[in-house]
């Protein structure tokens, strides 16, 4: 395992870019109606540079109450997924993490026609959450179907860099489970060769997906457009 993904708590995070979306289409007004009446009671406090300019630690059970299974999806899209998860394992309480503001509206009316109470909600980088949170405290994360970045001078932006991994591997408990479905064979390659890097056993890689899951529109896309899924499941070493 890399030494780089033992080290300490980092107070002082670089600056870093962001690429892609954080608008879309003009949001509909109960779209607006979740953001202004639900984001505030759903989102961590504490993650942001302009909350927490310091970057001091967060404690999670400080999010969810109790010391319950902390799991993280990044990138949650729509919703579909987290949703799902939440409604699954309500014992345990599951952090979503996505800039684009209209996916973050898609989920909260999900939340709400679900009444899943085990979420929380965290409308920005992933990063800026790893940032604050101590080691070993995400028992399960999840990235799926990431933007491709299909270009190859824009790999560097892909989530399976060390940027982003190595990060992950420090909230991870050991032993923890990192779950990433894609349909694009050259983010495959890149996570199969990144992840292990960082400190995370390959423990499975394969076409068909997790007993828990659920077919997002993300995947549905990409099997209409003739494109194969792949589910690679990892785990945190320690």
């Amino acid at each position: 395992m890399s030494d780089k993904s033992k080290s300490a708590f980092d107070p002082n995070p670089p600056r870093r870019n962001f690429y892609g979306r954080r608008h879309g289409k003009t949001l509909r007004p109960s779209q607006k109606g979740y953001l202004n009446e639900d984001l505030g009671e759903l989102r961590p406090r504490g993650i942001s540079v302009q909350e927490n300019p310091e970057r001091s630690q967060i404690d999670p059970k400080a999010i969810f109450g109790d010391d319950r299974s902390v799991w993280m999806e990044v990138g949650f899209g729509g919703g579909e997924h987290m949703v799902h998860m939440a409604a699954t394992y309500p014992e345990i309480g599951i952090i979503g993490c996505e800039p684009f503001i209209n996916g973050v509206a898609m989920l909260l009316g999900k939340i709400r026609a679900a009444g899943v109470e085990n979420v929380s909600v965290h409308p920005g980088d992933a990063r800026d959450l790893m940032d604050v949170l101590p080691d070993a405290s995400i028992d399960r994360a999840f990235l799926m179907y990431p933007d491709p970045w299909p270009k190859a001078r824009h790999h560097r932006r892909r989530f399976v860099t060390p940027e982003h991994l190595l990060p992950l591997a420090r909230v991870m408990r050991p032993g923890g489970e990192f779950r990433v479905a894609t349909d694009i064979p050259d983010y495959v390659r890149q996570t199969l060769e990144e992840v292990p890097l960082a400190g995370f056993d390959l423990t499975r890689e394969t076409g068909e997906p997790w007993e828990d899951w659920i077919s997002t529109r993300y995947e549905q896309k990409a099997l209409r457009e003739g494109r194969i899924p792949h589910y690679v499941t990892f785990r945190r070493q320690g």
